[in-house]
């Protein structure tokens, strides 16, 4: 976005795109906060995963920081409370680290947020902190004026050891693409609460903690399992992209091998949105080897969080850094959008 300074030239300015996990997001990240990465023994800034790994010994420390503006912060399946302790805890697994040591929470809420609101939301926070097994050590409290912030906004990190790391750039050619369960319900859930939309069926948020299924499927994948990234902003399509750029592969996605609910689809069509763009809050998506593939669906869909569970594409050598979809009537190449199509859904 660009507009008119007072000595003619351009002036560029931050748009909703910008942090909306898409190309827009990525070029920003790449272009300004890049140079504050340095040197690691392990992975730093430079590698835009899930967090950073550091070695310490014979293992690895995994951290990651994630900041939630979701509006409206109360919606169909969670809060944003909930958001924030799943989502962390859930970069941290999608690197390998499924048992976190503790997580930080940093508080910013408007003059006059209602205290029973914010007491609710500590309650949501308590419960997916238990469903996780984890606890907050330690936060901190801010509180801004009248209009100077809408509502509230989180800040959750965490941190924790693995002796396996699992980064999002391991797959080659013949890999499977394995995603945990339905996609896009999470962003439609927030949109058609923010729009008031009356959509049939049970359309709810799938937000939650998923270190115990990541870890059902490293036990049954070991180290077959090459690849991890939850699809949160721009949803499913960003992560295959992502997985194509960094290991130079093309994703081939088997359209209608993807599992959707009715009520997201009929969201979906209403507003007419992609569920593939849209983020979801409890859903991972895992690259396999392709002789371990079945072993890590089935323990998948033994766990609660996986019943839906299914493989939805291949790595391919052709067309690196691109994701073909399969339609069931044809191939066409799916874009990455330039930004997720629902703003502060996260």
């Amino acid at each position: 976005m660009t507009s008119g300074s007072p000595g003619g030239a351009a002036v560029e300015r931050i748009g909703l795109k910008h942090g909306a996990g898409g190309r827009a997001m990525r070029r920003l990240i790449e272009e300004l906060f890049l140079p504050l990465g340095g040197p690691v023994d392990g992975v730093g800034l430079a590698a835009m995963d899930d967090g950073a790994a550091l070695r310490v010994g014979d293992r690895w420390l995994v951290v990651t920081t994630d900041s939630h503006v979701v509006q409206p912060p109360f919606f169909p399946g969670g809060d944003i409370g909930r958001l924030s302790i799943s989502g962390t805890v859930n970069d941290l697994a999608m690197m390998g680290c499924t048992e976190p040591l503790g997580l930080t929470c940093a508080v910013i809420v408007e003059e006059g947020f209602p205290r029973a609101d914010l007491a609710r939301i500590r309650d949501s926070m308590a419960a997916a902190c238990a469903e996780a097994g984890v606890t907050v050590v330690t936060g901190d409290t801010k509180v801004m004026g009248k209009g100077e912030l809408d509502g509230i906004a989180l800040n959750t990190a965490g941190f924790g050891f693995t002796r396996r790391l699992v980064r999002d750039d391991g797959l080659r050619p013949g890999d499977r693409i394995l995603v945990t369960g339905t996609v896009g319900d999470h962003g439609l859930a927030v949109l058609t609460r923010r729009r008031d939309l009356r959509i049939e069926g049970a359309l709810s948020s799938d937000v939650a903690p998923l270190n115990g299924l990541v870890r059902a499927a490293l036990d049954a994948g070991g180290d077959a399992v090459v690849a991890m990234k939850d699809p949160t902003r721009g949803g499913l399509a960003s992560v295959l992209h992502e997985f194509a750029e960094k290991a130079k592969v093309g994703v081939l996605l088997d359209g209608p091998s993807v599992p959707v609910n009715a009520e997201t689809a009929a969201a979906a069509e209403i507003l007419g949105i992609d569920p593939l763009v849209v983020a979801n809050e409890g859903k991972a998506v895992l690259g396999v080897r392709p002789e371990a593939a079945d072993r890590v669906l089935a323990a998948l869909r033994g766990h609660p969080l996986g019943r839906r569970a299914a493989v939805v594409g291949t790595a391919v050598a052709e067309r690196p850094g691109d994701v073909i979809l399969d339609t069931g009537l044809g191939r066409r190449l799916l874009a990455e959008v330039e930004g997720e199509p629902l703003p502060r859904i996260c």
